[in-house]
């Protein structure tokens, strides 16, 4: 499931390939910016924001959102592609490589002056380089004064930028709160700082653990294990669904005993 750690690595893996080429093919297929055209133009770089991802190219800048089902893929030119090519939604081109994004929720070509329009209402981003004490308190600030439910809270990327659904079921358990809990109720500050380590742990790993283990079935405390036990108290973990809106419900797992 895309989370921040995802991005950062897709991002990381884009700019790898990319960066600093001409651009030789682009073609972007979604309505609204299916003209655009940035070929002869370079690759200055690949970031990534929270969830969202900012290829800029010359002066302009491509968004993506991954959402839940988005990849991009990296080829060597003339490689046979690992998904349909109905699902493409973009295909940057160089010399050495072809970048193509599948089944991406957002894309957008716009000036890069303009990215804090889809960006600008993040809070601040647990996986940026330039992250400081003060986003620290800023993002516990934010998910603190939220009258929410911590789940929810957590979820909200204008509170804290790159937790997604996994992140906040697997952070509430070790931090030993209910996820129905109000976030204005729990010390916001120590879940920030766990939730910041525990996904600068995992920007770097193949594969994303929250237990130390990485074996398939063991990465996880609770998400996933609806009606198993507990790894700690031997409780069958259990499952519901909570969101701003119905729109957005997710789903949720925890213990009742060890998140009382």
């Amino acid at each position: 499931m895309p989370e921040g750690d995802t991005v950062f690595r897709t991002a990381r893996r884009l700019h790898e390939a990319l960066a600093g080429q001409e651009v030789t093919r682009f073609d972007i297929r979604v309505p609204g910016s299916a003209t655009a055209d940035l070929t002869g133009q370079t690759v200055r770089e690949v970031v990534p924001r929270g969830k969202h991802l900012l290829l800029r190219v010359g002066a302009h800048t491509l968004h993506s959102h991954l959402k839940m089902e988005g990849e991009w893929h990296v080829y060597r030119p003339g490689e046979r592609w690992r998904k349909p090519a109905y699902t493409a939604r973009a295909i940057v081109g160089v010399a050495r490589a072809d970048a193509v994004g599948f089944d991406l929720a957002q894309v957008e070509v716009l000036p890069t002056r303009e990215e804090d329009r889809v960006v600008g209402h993040l809070g601040p981003d647990l996986l940026d380089p330039a992250w400081t004490a003060a986003d620290a308190a800023e993002a516990a600030r934010r998910v603190g004064s939220d009258a929410r439910e911590a789940h929810v809270a957590l979820l909200d990327q204008r509170n804290v930028a790159g937790f997604g659904n996994v992140y906040a079921n697997e952070l509430l358990f070790v931090r030993g709160i209910r996820p129905t809990t109000p976030a204005a109720q729990v010390d916001a500050a120590k879940l920030i700082d766990t939730g910041l380590r525990m996904i600068r742990a995992n920007r770097d790993r193949p594969h994303r653990t929250f237990t130390g283990e990485d074996r398939p079935g063991r990465r996880t405390w609770v998400y996933g294990r609806e009606r198993q036990p507990c790894r700690r108290c031997g409780t069958a973990i259990e499952k519901t669904e909570l969101g701003a809106d119905p729109t957005a419900e997710r789903i949720v797992f925890w213990c009742p005993r060890c998140q009382s």
